[in-house]
């Protein structure tokens, strides 16, 4: 007995062995591998719980008798063919009442479901159970559903007629009414579903030609669907694998290199792509970790494994650097799919013989270091991009709690946390995943943590870049990690360079290998001059809280550069950087970079300063007061960074937090190359201090009397900026003879200064700032090559002759100065673009706007600006009818700003494309036109990178209908040629429209759509393009301004739109129009005006989109905070449609258009 026992325990345990084999999937052929571990993938989506797994991609629903035998059971084999999972009812007959469990199950479990809707469909209870729960899916989590109209007419379906009358008028005799309600409620709605309609007839298609199309649509859906089952999909990388495919699909790219930073999802981008061509190719393979591979196995041996992949043969061994003749002829013979994962050097793409490949063969090659990617010869390098919010949230949350969307009592938090990872795809899955069924104050204490000390694992994925740099590449990170992330390009280079030799190389080899980013600088040109407005509408006490008080000044300095550019980092790098300073020692003192608050203090406080400490950043909001000795830098003589500084938002709580109340001065190292010390407390420089090295010198709102004693000959051969801005009590600045670099001079604010010192011998000064130093009454000397000039709020009363020698000149600022005569030589400088007079009393335009060269200006490779606003005391003093026709003949004229000239009637043939002009309360305009309309002419023009109009008409209630259509239409001719910009010229830079001009109607031909109140619907037209198209949209409002005097912040409208797919996928965007309707502070508007707005964001690629929903209103934004508008609404709505070939280059016309 005991043995039969043991006998059938080994039979039983045979059985389960074997059911286990026969699950477990095969094994790749030798043909090709994939050596990519789930786990390693950022995005990948896996779970423990196998009750929430999709089983199905495919859920089949179909009536048994009518199709079973023929149209089902031939797409069922065709689906099964391609290897998808369908999840069918084989027998399906009645069951009664209730959905079997099974097919619950088998709907739950599934992606998609497609529905075979025949004439007697409706009259099975079992069909009409399925699709309540399949529409009940649909409703709840977004399941895809694909119907076939086979042999009826989707009409009939929709309006339950036909044969469907018949079968629902049965089930109303035997079944309750509600129930019957419910079925013909959603068998209707699938009616109004997009599918496929095959009526049969002699003139329709073949049934195979519809499946084949039903087969790669259900595909295509598959893979790229967002299902409610996240698990084992990969989230928002479709747009990245596309565009991918789309450069391996070009033959003449055979080597594509994938370029990002650590985490950002290479490994899995290439890890898709080759999955999805991998069956196009003989021959595939994806090596993993190369670098680590090599590391530990040698070259030649992964080589050899490679090519036994490749080549289908064991045991090859090649120990030479070159491959063989023969294994060179089999190569040659082979098209080849290769991805090579983490190359840190070119050699480990070479020595795999990628050069020996056959013709078709495509190499997918990733890593961290584009250098490496461009000397592997890389044909295409494409930089993977970080996810964008919804799908970083998306991908959060999936990890944090298993499903597509976060906890509401967390969502909060969870939104900041994903913008702690910068929408990085593996810190995103490393802190959801470590938040997992945590408390919420666990989750705010991690936060608290996280903001000062980098995530472990995150940190030790990132360092691997920074393990692999020379000693002077670290320095230079951890010098931008801690004292000048986020500043100008050309400072930091200068800085850097007077420290480190090749500092600009550096910083190069930095950006290839993804740990530095050099990005434009955010501000732009109309916010520069909108905050310059800002500014003189303050006191000057308020200056010093101003929060775009640093951005101002860096865009001054670089105010004429078409492309100013900044040295950014990740913040995740910031802090690993950190981590490593840590690092150097437990105590603070002996570190070379200081940055914490309370360290900081420690230091300075008990005077422990070392020889090790290089730099000290110091936020004086976060300390209390420090009494500072004499003696606090002494032992620093390595010291080249001093940063103490107040931020932005501090306001008012500014003080002086550093005092000297018993000290002369403070000794200076030698070799500090940036001083920057807000509120500076000491009434010049040591007199001991040696100033050679230093590049900065910066101390705003200081005690400052003068720098130092005129007597002390210094070096500044390394000086380029000065700032001494808002020292009130600076008398006088000392002769800088010596400073032949130095480059910007910046003493606004500095109401002492009486006179200045000759600047002529400066030949490297490009930069000179005055603004509000009102007892200065001379204009200054300076050299020939200075091309940014603010006397704004000085004394000076007169533009001399001799400003015809500043031949260098580009932007000469004088508003509310006290000129009252402009010297005609003016007229002399050509390189002039920017000429401001506002709230002047000049008696009449000068000269320069009378120059003969104004008449040949069409063909200006620059822009010239001009600013007449006036302000409403002194208007009456110089009124203005109209403005001079040479201006306005000037095409490259961009900014024209004539808000509140209530005498200006005319302003006739303005150029097309004039990006800003600001003609608010001009109550005495009737007629504005333009000149010629001519599309290319725009090609000609570039606004520093961007595409930004503005056309401001509000309060001009006296405008008549033919200058409104004039607006209209200009505005719409220039959406139209943004459109064109964007999609035909691949310029996806920046850009909008904002159009405001007083009306309550909105024109009918010019937005089609239109709808009362603030929300629209419209049903996009079908696609008549015979490949993909772009979708872009025009939106018109009218709003009631009357009450924006209320608000002192900035109002901005915001359009929040969803675009829906015929399947019932939808997606939802959003965009805003940031205009500043408190431009000024005497500004007030009245009654109801027009808005026609365009942005980007507008533009999408239409994905079978069939309707498209909007909803628009008004929120004020105060810095970071906002809020909804109650009391200025939307009170009526209008969308224009642009339907645009994508692969389309010509002119944007009715003929190209679908309209």
């Amino acid at each position: 007995m005991m043995l039969l026992i043991i006998l059938f325990i080994f039979l039983l345990l045979f059985l389960l062995q074997k059911y286990e084999n026969k699950r477990s999937p095969a094994k790749e052929s030798s043909h090709g591998a994939s050596l990519l571990p789930q786990s390693d993938n950022p995005y990948s989506l896996t779970s423990s719980s196998s009750s929430c797994q999709v089983k199905h991609q495919v859920f089949l629903s179909f009536r048994g008798e009518d199709t079973r035998l023929n149209f089902t059971s031939h797409l069922l084999k065709a689906l099964k063919d391609t290897g998808l999972n369908v999840f069918f009812d084989e027998e399906k007959l009645e069951k009664g009442e209730q959905l079997s469990p099974a097919l619950s199950q088998g709907i739950a479990a599934s992606n998609l479901s497609i529905l075979v809707l025949s004439k007697d469909y409706a009259s099975s209870k079992s069909c009409l159970a399925e699709l309540s729960a399949i529409m009940d899916r649909k409703h709840t989590q977004g399941h895809i559903v694909l119907p076939i109209f086979y042999h009826v007419d989707p009409s009939h379906v929709r309006n339950i007629g036909g044969s469907f009358t018949t079968s629902f008028e049965e089930h109303e005799s035997k079944r309750l009414v509600d129930e019957v309600k419910g079925w013909k409620a959603v068998f209707a709605e699938v009616g109004k579903l997009k599918g496929w309609h095959i009526g049969g007839g002699k003139f329709d298609r073949p049934e195979t030609e519809y499946i084949e199309d039903i087969v790669k649509y259900v595909i295509k859906k598959l893979m790229s669907s967002k299902s409610g089952h996240v698990y084992e999909e990969l989230v928002g990388i479709d747009y990245q694998k596309d565009a991918i495919l789309r450069l391996i699909e070009q033959e003449r790219y055979r080597v594509i290199g994938l370029w990002g930073m650590g985490g950002i999802g290479k490994t899995t981008l290439a890890d898709v792509v080759h999955k999805e061509m991998s069956p196009k190719f003989k021959s595939h393979c994806f090596l993993q970790n190369v670098s680590e591979k090599i590391k530990n196995q040698g070259k030649e041996s992964l080589r050899n494994d490679l090519l036994s992949i490749l080549l289908n043969e064991k045991d090859i061994h090649i120990d030479t650097p070159l491959i063989g003749y023969p294994y060179r002829e089999r190569l040659n013979n082979k098209k080849v799919l290769l991805v090579l994962d983490d190359v840190s050097h070119q050699d480990q793409i070479t020595i795999m013989g990628v050069r020996h490949f056959g013709d078709g063969s495509k190499i997918i090659v990733t890593s961290r270091d584009r250098k490496v990617l461009e000397n592997g010869e890389a044909d295409q390098i494409y930089e993977v991009k970080n996810l964008n919010e919804i799908d970083s949230l998306q991908l959060f949350s999936t990890c944090a709690f298993k499903q597509l969307n976060p906890n509401a009592d967390f969502r909060d938090l969870s939104i900041k946390f994903v913008e702690y990872t910068q929408y990085n795809p593996l810190a995103l899955k490393v802190l959801g995943s470590q938040l997992y069924k945590r408390s919420r104050e666990y989750w705010e204490s991690e936060m608290v943590k996280l903001k000062e000390y980098s995530q472990p694992e995150i940190s030790n994925i990132l360092k691997r870049s920074f393990d692999g740099l020379d000693e002077q590449e670290k320095n230079i990170f951890l010098d931008i990690a801690i004292f000048f992330k986020g500043e100008l390009k050309e400072n930091v280079e200068n800085i850097l360079s007077s420290c480190y030799n090749g500092a600009k190389s550096s910083i190069r080899n930095l950006v290839d290998k993804c740990l530095l980013d050099i990005t434009s600088l955010p501000i732009s040109l109309r916010d520069m001059l909108e905050i310059r407005s800002r500014f003189l509408m303050k006191k000057a006490e308020e200056i010093a809280s101003f929060p775009y008080r640093d951005a101002l000044d860096n865009r001054r300095s670089s105010f004429l550069d078409k492309n100013p550019q900044c040295i950014s980092m990740h913040d995740m790098l910031e802090r690993m950087g950190k981590d490593i300073v840590r690092q150097e020692s437990r105590v603070p003192g002996m570190r070379s970079r200081l940055w914490n608050s309370n360290e900081v203090k420690q230091v300075l406080r008990h005077n422990k300063g070392t020889e090790w400490i290089e730099g000290i950043k110091l936020d004086m909001s976060q300390i209390d007061k420090l009494q500072l000795c004499s003696s606090i830098f002494k032992n620093m003589f390595n010291l080249k960074y001093i940063h103490f500084y107040f931020p932005p938002f501090i306001g008012k709580q500014r003080n002086k937090k550093l005092h000297a109340d018993q000290v002369g001065d403070v000794s200076l190292p030698d070799e500090l190359r940036l001083l920057c010390w807000e509120y500076y407390p000491f009434r010049s420089l040591s007199s001991s201090f040696d100033p050679k090295n230093l590049v900065v010198l910066k101390l705003p709102y200081g005690d400052m009397e003068q720098l130092w004693n005129e007597d002390n000959h210094q070096d500044l051969i390394n000086l380029r900026k000065i700032v001494l801005s808002n020292c009130k009590n600076l008398r006088k600045i000392p002769n800088l003879l010596g400073a032949v670099n130095l480059e910007i001079l910046c003493f606004n604010g500095c109401n002492s200064l009486v006179e200045l010192p000759g600047f002529s011998d400066l030949a490297s000064l490009k930069t000179l700032q005055l603004h509000g130093c009102y007892n200065l009454t001379k204009f200054p000397e300076l050299p020939n090559d200075v091309s940014f000039l603010d006397l704004a709020e000085t004394g000076i009363e007169e533009v001399p002759d001799s400003i015809e020698h500043i031949a260098g000149l580009e932007t000469l600022l004088l508003a509310k100065s006290k000129i009252n005569n402009v010297s005609c030589n003016i007229s002399k400088l050509e390189c002039l673009r920017y000429l401001d007079f506002s709230h002047c009393l000049v008696a009449e335009f000068p000269e320069i706007l009378r120059r003969p060269e104004l008449e040949r200006a069409e063909g200006a490779t620059y822009a010239f600006s001009l600013s007449l606003d006036f302000p409403l005391p002194d208007w009456r003093k110089v009124p203005v009818v109209h403005v001079p026709p040479k201006i306005l003949k000037f095409k490259s004229l961009e900014y024209l700003k004539m808000d509140h000239c209530e005498s200006l009637k005319l302003l006739s043939e303005l150029p097309p494309y004039l990006r800003y002009l600001d003609a608010h309360g001009c109550k005495s305009l009737e007629k504005v036109s333009f000149t010629d309309r001519n599309q290319d002419q725009y090609e000609l023009y570039s606004f520093y990178g961007k595409d930004e109009f503005f056309m401001i008409f509000s309060d001009c209630f006296s405008l008549n209908q033919v200058s409104i259509k004039n607006i209209e239409a200009n505005a719409m001719q220039k959406i139209e040629s943004l459109v064109k910009k964007w999609r035909c010229k691949y310029d996806y830079g920046p850009k909008s429209l904002f159009c405001c001009f007083p009306g309550s109607e909105i024109s009918a031909s010019k937005f089609e759509y239109q709808g009362m109140n603030s929300s629209l619907k419209l049903k996009i037209t079908p696609n008549e393009f015979s490949g993909s198209r772009v979708l872009s949209f025009a939106i018109c409002l009218v709003v009631d301004l009357t009450h924006c005097h209320k608000y002192n912040t900035d109002l901005r409208g915001i359009c929040e739109y969803q675009l829906t797919a015929f399947d019932g996928c939808y997606e939802k965007f959003e965009c805003e129009w940031g205009y500043k309707l408190d431009f000024e502070l005497h500004r007030k508007y009245m009654g109801d005006h027009v808005l026609i707005l365009f942005s980007d964001k507008l533009i999408k690629k239409d994905d079978d989109y069939v309707e498209a929903s909007f909803e628009f209103y008004i929120k004020k934004c105060y810095y970071k905070s906002d809020a909804e508008v109650d009391d200025i609404k939307v009170k009526k709505c209008g969308v224009h449609v642009y339907y645009v070939a994508e692969n389309y280059k010509g002119p944007i016309n009715p003929y190209t258009m679908q309209m």
